[in-house]
């Protein structure tokens, strides 16, 4: 009953993943530090920072894998802890490493996933990987980087869950690959209506993907907000000096090894009080947030 009730909150509020004071130790490491995270249904969501960040424990705390010390996370209403079963029918998870096996071509490891899953769609698998041109009697040892990641993304899709989980999955594949990931991931967003974290530690390859964007460093979220609204306020200068309202947020190396500081703009601020600075890109907002260290205070916009 309780877990009925969650899902039914969920879809009232559009909300598909929320987690509040959630926090995570392996011993001494704090690997999770109170977070709060709200991913909106129907997003895809770039979760971005450092190797060590806390990013895959996030995940796998989401996929009832790892236990938190304290909070609470929900996915599409459900307590992965308390409801681990009916949790994981409303996930579909893609690792960093491809979970293939050598010996079997594509078809079996849709076989296999068929077997695990009682709702898995074969069918919409296939018609993913048909759509790639990669041969579903293709043995697994002799895929490519990119296809075995292709591979398990149509495993994940075949669940037709709800919410996908993707963990730094473009990290060990070539540009071209990764491009051809990121296209499939948002066209079976699109066209499912589903909901993604798409964890990275390079944010230029979950840009094109995403439309919102959580910075975690150190265990902490320290900016949670869509992307569009990333770039639009913050702005950078040469300098310490403080643009009028301007509120400092931290400082980096740039191009030439130029000293940048990253500021927030006020919502008020006028161009002609901002005209001596510039526009920030993507990855230096990033960059400005994670220069700002531990004792960041977290930023949530919007």
């Amino acid at each position: 009953m309780a877990t009925d009730a969650g899902v039914l909150l969920a879809q009232a509020t559009g909300i598909a993943l929320q987690a509040h004071a959630l926090s995570k130790r392996f011993g001494r490491k704090v690997a999770l530090d109170a977070v709060d995270l709200t991913v909106p249904a129907g997003s895809v969501t770039a979760l971005v920072g450092p190797n060590g960040a806390g990013k895959t424990t996030l995940i796998r705390v989401c996929m009832a894998f790892e236990r938190p010390n304290g909070g609470m996370v929900e996915v599409d209403g459900v307590d992965p802890w308390k409801h681990r079963s009916e949790a994981l029918r409303r996930v579909g998870y893609v690792p960093q490493t491809p979970a293939v096996y050598r010996g079997l071509d594509v078809d079996d490891h849709l076989a296999m996933a068929r077997s695990l899953h009682s709702g898995f769609d074969a069918e919409y698998a296939r018609k993913r990987l048909n759509q790639l041109g990669i041969p579903l009697d293709q043995r697994a040892d002799t895929l490519s980087g990119g296809q075995a990641a292709q591979l398990g993304l149509a495993i994940a899709l075949g669940t037709r869950a709800k919410v996908l989980l993707l963990d730094e999955p473009l990290a060990n594949l070539d540009p071209l690959a990764r491009r051809e990931f990121i296209q499939v991931l948002i066209d079976a967003v699109k066209s499912d209506g589903s909901t993604a974290l798409l964890s990275s530690h390079i944010v230029t390859d979950v840009e094109e993907a995403c439309d919102r964007l959580v910075i975690l460093g150190a265990g902490k979220v320290l900016l949670d907000c869509p992307l569009e609204e990333a770039r639009q306020a913050h702005r950078l200068t040469d300098s310490k000096s403080p643009p009028p309202g301007g509120v400092a947020v931290g400082s980096f190396a740039g191009k030439g090894l130029t000293r940048l500081t990253l500021w927030r703009v006020p919502a008020d601020a006028g161009d002609g009080a901002w005209a001596a600075t510039e526009p920030a890109s993507l990855e230096e907002v990033v960059l400005g947030y994670l220069a700002a260290g531990r004792g960041t205070t977290g930023l949530q916009l919007n």
